[in-house]
């Protein structure tokens, strides 16, 4: 559905097969034990995949979202907490490529899958609303100390730069905020607990604090006061779209999983399959339709970016939400057609069912893009 040209496609297909032989067979413990997956990411690096959109001049592979929904996919469909530390990456180098001059060693370490990016976008005090920062930087001159408390890092303690949002010191609204590259090694940074969610439990997304963390202007990505520009123009493309297409993976993984318990179950007094059941086999129908139809949003998405229009920001906003949400209902039709032996653990779905949920709250939560898309509809402003 993706209609790649021939080098995307070379793209995706190799990512398919780094997912197959390297990613989705260390899923289950990456769930199981909670754990952030060195291995998946460190594949994915040793494939020059971590520079997927670094411009080839620079060592990457030059590729945009169209086949980074796809790779997004392919990565899902194998490992939903490995595709999101990867999408969260994609997001922030899409922040270093919007100020390329600060960024040039990041994006070249990028390239060469030496290091790993994300976003720090969330805070506890202004919870899903990420556009709106409680922190405040302080100081004059370009040279700055952060101190905040960040929630939901993901990859928080693993990444090596963080896109960090703060309000500029002399804000007056909660919407001037400024972006700021942070580093690993940076004084003051501190990882303040542990992952313990429902779903994608290998993602690492744990709340972290910066302390007079200094930083000078050459680390600012945006302007003072214009981060908000950056997040809805630069990094929420990329989320909306990526999101989408990690639904859609663990949508996709979950029809698989369905047929294979379908076509290979037996009911041994008869000597049949459970595919002989005809409500079985309208289940099975309604999850392949239901992934279809979200896949194809996706690609009609990808196509108005492509040639925007007047459609193009509904389109947009609207993706996220229609994906999880189609991922949050193939999931539950798969448990309930694979009955027990998916309650009890066997083909991964029930891990499906609990990883398609979490990116229902992750920032613009799912009712938070129903809200924008109704304000668009209705003219009005989104944060107002």
């Amino acid at each position: 559905m993706y209609r790649l040209r021939e080098e995307q496609q070379r793209v995706v297909s190799e990512a398919a097969t780094i997912a197959a032989a390297q990613i989705g067979p260390d899923a289950a413990r990456v769930d199981r034990e909670g754990v952030f997956p060195e291995r998946g990411i460190s594949a994915l690096g040793d494939g020059g995949l971590l520079g997927l959109t670094v411009p080839a001049a620079l060592g990457g592979r030059g590729q945009g979202l169209r086949t980074s929904a796809a790779v997004l996919d392919v990565v899902g469909q194998h490992c939903s907490s490995t595709a999101m530390v990867y999408l969260m990456h994609l997001c922030g180098v899409a922040c270093y490529l919007a100020a390329p001059e600060k960024t040039d060693a990041q994006l070249r370490a990028v390239a060469r899958g030496k290091h790993l990016s994300t976003l720090a976008f969330s805070e506890t005090g202004s919870r899903s609303h990420f556009w709106a920062p409680v922190s405040r930087a302080s100081g004059h001159d370009g040279s700055v100390k952060l101190n905040a408390s960040k929630s939901f890092v993901t990859s928080a303690g693993h990444a090596h730069g963080y896109v960090v949002s703060t309000l500029a010191p002399y804000a007056t609204t909660p919407l001037e905020s400024t972006l700021y590259l942070i580093l690993a090694g940076d004084q003051g940074i501190r990882v303040a607990g542990a992952w313990k969610g429902v779903g994608m439990r290998g993602n690492a997304s744990a709340p972290m604090t910066l302390e007079n963390v200094a930083v000078g202007a050459d680390r600012a990505l945006s302007a003072v006061g214009k981060g908000l520009d950056m997040m809805l123009g630069v990094a929420l493309p990329m989320f909306q779209i990526g999101s989408a297409a990690v639904a859609i993976g663990i949508a996709e993984a979950a029809v698989q999983a369905t047929i294979r318990h379908l076509t290979h179950a037996r009911f041994e007094e008869t000597n049949s399959t459970l595919s002989q059941l005809p409500t079985l086999r309208a289940r099975l129908a309604q999850m392949r339709v239901e992934t279809d139809r979200a896949r194809a949003h996706l690609t009609a998405v990808l196509d108005s970016i492509e040639a925007p229009g007047p459609e193009t920001q509904l389109l947009v906003l609207e993706v996220k939400a229609v994906a999880t949400e189609a991922a949050a209902s193939v999931t539950e039709t798969a448990m309930r057609a694979c009955g027990g032996a998916a309650f009890g653990g066997a083909h991964g779905i029930e891990r499906l069912f609990r990883d398609a949920r979490a990116p229902i709250i992750m920032a613009p939560t799912t009712d938070q893009a129903y809200d924008f898309i109704g304000r668009a509809l209705c003219g009005l402003e989104f944060f107002s």
